[in-house]
């Protein structure tokens, strides 16, 4: 079963998203528009993306610490993502 994905948007000095889009067209769109710089990447819908990249192998708990709230918490996805500076790719 395929999931679902949202694409977010965390600008340059951004703490939390300031996008969310069902797809990465719309995403770069107003990206574009609004010529921004930051980050732009898929996120599974209804899994954290600490499970997700356990589910998907990307990522092997190897290490006490790394089954640990805080590090779950703090988690980076190792997943794809883009880059923008002034609404172009970087």
């Amino acid at each position: 079963m395929a999931t679902e994905t949202v694409w977010i948007f965390v600008g340059d000095s951004a703490r939390l998203p300031s996008g969310v889009f069902r797809d990465q067209a719309s995403a770069e769109k107003w990206i574009r528009r609004n010529r921004l710089s930051g980050c732009l990447g898929p996120f599974p819908v209804g899994l954290g993306t600490y499970d997700h990249a356990i589910a998907k192998n990307l990522f092997t708990p190897r290490k006490p610490h790394e089954s640990e709230p805080s590090f779950i918490a703090d988690f980076s996805p190792r997943m794809p993502h883009f880059h923008f500076e002034g609404g172009e790719p970087a």
